[in-house]
């Protein structure tokens, strides 16, 4: 049977063994209700909040709301605390935030002005025209620490630094969810929320965080039992919890997932001169360790990721959230990347599992499949 290759990791991860071992013990043994009066739920509350403690933390949060995940998250960050502002204001968010930030951001053009921020051809955010639009006005600034389509790092400090000298009482969210644990980051260093997702670090699909800050003050948007000291109702995902802990605690603190990612753009680039890198070259610092945007014109990037499965290797054309869309990429189009540029994009992220053979492999697959095509497309 042919090795499956998984190069989707943005999407996506495996859950660690210590994940699936800790949160079977958790269904089997402490299916307990943690609102429950008795010992036993007394058990699982503690074990919930052992979790939080260690998470808050790690982030140096003054505050962490378990979720269903990051989107969820980030829509509570940023509507649950704009609730608390009844005058007009500015909302800003970067041209390549998630659809969960975006979407979130542009739901408020009806009570505030929402403005989005251009970034560069490297997909960062652009310093120079954020500047003009830090005014007192401004409530709420969001950007991304990783982008999930071209892996480019956002310069949050820089960001910070901005904010703190122009609009001091604006707030600052960051979408954490391809950045936790691949990057370092205290809360304390000026960041007000942060959301993060367990199913990107080999953990549980269905559980994820928002760590908050000293400043930060949200209001609930799911009503009921008053659980999540009252900001988040509902019975909380004890093993889901649990298994974001457990990942990362299993979380490796040294790998070598940049040195896979440089390992498979080399031997790309090496066999397809052609091949062109959406975002920060490989070795920027501006890039992240996991993800790797390429474009290889003019064959469409559908029909070369289809080749590539039929080979046992799993890659994306970007996010996996808006996968199904017929329009361009927001976020290739918002770097000013030409059309047939996008068309042709896949994106390529690695994890801790990924092994050297595998890029080998994958590197191969797609070298084989873009020369048996490239003769037949026509542009």
């Amino acid at each position: 049977m042919r090795k499956l290759i998984y190069l989707d990791n943005a999407a996506t991860t495996a859950p660690a063994q210590e994940v699936i071992t800790a949160m079977t013990s958790s269904l089997r043994e402490s299916y307990f209700n943690p609102s429950s009066l008795y010992a036993s739920g007394f058990a699982v509350r503690k074990q919930i909040e052992a979790s939080r403690l260690m998470i808050r933390q790690m982030l140096r949060a003054e505050d962490l709301v378990f979720t269903s995940g990051g989107t969820e998250a980030s829509n509570l960050a940023i509507l649950g605390s704009l609730q608390n502002v009844r005058k007009f204001g500015r909302v800003l968010y970067s041209a390549v935030e998630h659809s969960a930030v975006a979407k979130t951001c542009e739901s408020l053009s009806g009570q505030h002005e929402v403005l989005k921020v251009p970034v560069t051809e490297e997909g960062l955010i652009d310093l120079e025209a954020l500047r003009p639009l830090l005014t007192p006005e401004t409530l709420m600034i969001c950007v991304m620490q990783v982008n999930n389509e071209v892996g480019a790092i956002q310069p949050l400090q820089e960001v910070i630094s901005l904010r703190n000298s122009l609009c001091p009482d604006a707030l600052l969210h960051v979408d954490g969810v391809q950045g936790f644990l691949h990057l370092p980051l205290a809360m304390t260093d000026g960041v007000d929320s942060y959301a993060l997702s367990g199913h990107k670090i080999h953990g549980p699909k269905g559980i994820g965080a928002l760590a908050l800050g000293k400043r930060m003050r949200v209001k609930p948007m799911i009503f009921g039992g008053s659980q999540e000291n009252s900001l988040r109702s509902g019975t909380e995902n004890t093993p889901g919890i649990i298994g974001l802990t457990a990942a990362i605690e299993a979380y490796p603190k040294e790998n070598t997932i940049r040195e896979r990612k440089l390992a498979f753009y080399h031997l790309v680039k090496e066999l397809i001169p052609d091949a062109m890198v959406n975002g920060p070259q490989p070795e920027s610092p501006s890039a992240c360790e996991h993800i790797i945007n390429l474009s290889f014109p003019p064959v469409r990037a559908q029909t070369l990721m289809h080749a590539l499965e039929g080979e046992g290797v799993m890659v994306s054309q970007g996010s996996a959230c808006s996968s199904k869309k017929k329009t361009p990429s927001a976020t290739l189009s918002a770097m000013n990347i030409a059309k047939a540029r996008i068309e042709s994009a896949l994106r390529f992220s690695f994890s801790r599992y990924t092994s050297f053979e595998d890029v080998q492999f994958a590197a191969h697959a797609l070298v084989k499949a873009y020369q048996t095509l490239r003769p037949y497309t026509h542009r």
